[in-house]
């Protein structure tokens, strides 16, 4: 195994996990996740979601609504028939807020047991506080910050630093609850909201870090945040608002009479749309409380926080941005072992006198190098376009939007080269997410790696014997000559562009 696998992650082992579901039985939502196996970044096979609105009457009856309570026996019967078919035999099932503190929540949870087959979890305020942070933690790199997870009947406030959470609070202020609790009258809201706020005193020290929003309505004001700016890359997992921005459009939505024919709205759940404008108002006042930098939403809670909870430390340890794309390079490329020499080929490129790298940033440039092969399989015609969309969308944890985009746009230019005859609409829309020098580094890593391809063909074994490296104003190639075969045009031309994009003359060696 080399230095990189060992700091990484290994090589794949997608044919020897065993999936795991996780039912999570939610105050507003009932929903079944079943992943690919408990890894540093899980894949959902099958993901079903079911609105019930369990905690809709807690507030002025303390119980659970009867025909919410058969609604979600029938899901979860439902549930139980799909692990069955999926043949998934680690299933585990919670249940938060609204059945903890149901009057009849132990006679539901017998019910939803035999529904089930199996044990289910009632989670306590400080178990469920802790599942959040960690699912953070599975997430994002090294979060530092406070996540808050706004269910229909409580909010989880958690402040976090890296892999370690620190304090913990419940609030009684799901949407569901408030609805229940003022009659469906939101302006009676602010109070309730407010004071159960002012019950943590640890909020301040949050104050110029993120905030981490999670819960789905939150993530459908995000979306709303997206539609209304035309914002180019609708993935909702690390989008980022500033907190300014973030409290005007939450006021915007509390206040604003009529929602219907907003642009995105009509799209959201019926159940969504009615607490929104709750969830909305939770999150305005929170940000005026706590004043932290941005607000980035985060599709990773609870249910990703179970499985961080059964890893083992080792896997806890490894990047979850370059274990997606090593195990995606393992299914879609034509080797892995190629896209791992890619990372340690690359380097020299950016060693004195050569481009300045940040630590981020050579982060990025082996995920870039790792994925940099799993379009080979489309029409050639098509092959940057395809990984575009595919990358700039695609399921990744532990990066922000401009990292995805330059991660989409280095595998794009990878296939169409450096002419922009054949660039997709959507790369010129990316572009905005970026720095300019951002851009430029996606460019030159991309014709490093269309430079490798000419040498190996993609096959590995090949690229670690022909070096890159400085030599005063020279950017050298050195070819030994057991492969001065390889030596052409094409190399030549490609070896020329990567050379002029690092501001050096290019020069290729025959080595003995």
């Amino acid at each position: 195994m080399t230095s990189l696998e060992r700091l990484f992650g290994e090589q794949s082992r997608v044919h020897e996990l065993e999936p795991i579901g996780v039912i999570d039985i939610g105050s507003n939502s009932v929903r079944l996740v079943v992943y690919e196996g408990a890894v540093r970044a899980p894949t959902p096979v099958f993901n079903e979601k079911v609105l019930c609105g369990l905690g809709r009457d807690i507030a002025s009856t303390g119980r659970l609504g009867s025909e919410a309570i058969e609604r979600t026996l029938a899901a979860l019967t439902r549930f139980r028939s799909i692990t069955r078919i999926l043949e998934v035999k680690n299933v585990r099932a919670f249940a938060t807020a609204a059945v903890r503190e149901a009057e009849d929540g132990a006679e539901f949870i017998a019910r939803a047991e035999k529904a089930l087959g199996i044990r289910i979890e009632v989670l306590s305020g400080e178990k469920e506080a802790k599942l959040v942070a960690q699912g953070i933690m599975m997430g994002f790199v090294a979060p530092d910050g406070v996540a808050g997870d706004l269910g229909g009947g409580s909010l989880e406030l958690i402040d976090i630093a890296s892999d370690r959470l620190k304090q913990a609070s419940t609030l009684p202020v799901g949407g569901l609850r408030l609805i229940d609790a003022t009659g469906n009258k939101i302006e009676k809201a602010q109070p309730l909201i407010d004071e159960a706020i002012a019950q943590v005193p640890w909020l301040s020290q949050g104050a110029g870090h993120p905030f981490y929003a999670v819960g789905g309505s939150w993530r459908a004001i995000a979306r709303l945040h997206m539609e209304q700016t035309n914002y180019p890359l609708h993935v909702t997992h690390g989008y980022a608002i500033p907190t300014l921005e973030a409290i005007a459009f939450c006021e915007f939505l509390r206040k604003t009479k009529k929602l219907s024919g907003m642009s995105g709205f009509d799209e959201l759940a019926k159940a969504r749309r009615e607490v929104l404008p709750y969830g909305a108002l939770v999150l305005e006042r929170l940000l005026k409380t706590l004043n932290p930098s941005e607000v980035i939403f985060s599709i990773f809670g609870i249910r990703e926080g179970l499985i961080y909870s059964l890893l083992p430390a080792h896997e806890r340890r490894k990047d979850p941005l370059l274990s997606f794309c090593a195990e995606y390079a393992s299914l879609r490329s034509r080797s892995v072992e190629h896209a791992w020499e890619l990372c340690k080929w690359t380097d020299p490129l950016f060693e004195p006198p050569g481009p300045k790298e940040t630590p981020e940033e050579r982060r990025l440039r082996y995920a870039a190098c790792l994925i940099s092969d799993i379009g080979w399989r489309e029409h050639p015609d098509y092959r940057g376009e395809q990984s575009l969309n595919l990358l700039a969308h695609a399921g990744l944890s532990g990066i922000d939007h401009p990292g995805r985009v330059f991660l989409a746009l280095a595998i794009f230019y990878r296939h169409v080269g450096a002419s922009q005859e054949h660039a997709a609409e959507l790369s010129e829309r990316l572009k905005s997410l970026m720095s300019k020098r951002a851009q430029k580094r996606a460019r030159i890593v991309a014709a490093a790696v269309r430079t490798a391809h000419m040498l190996s063909v993609g096959v590995p074994g090949v690229i670690d014997e022909t070096p890159l490296s400085y030599d005063g104003d020279k950017l050298v190639l050195t070819i030994p000559k057991s492969y001065a075969g390889l030596d052409g045009e094409r190399l030549r031309r490609r070896f020329e562009t990567l050379a002029q994009l690092v501001e050096k003359v290019p020069e290729i060696r025959i080595g003995r």
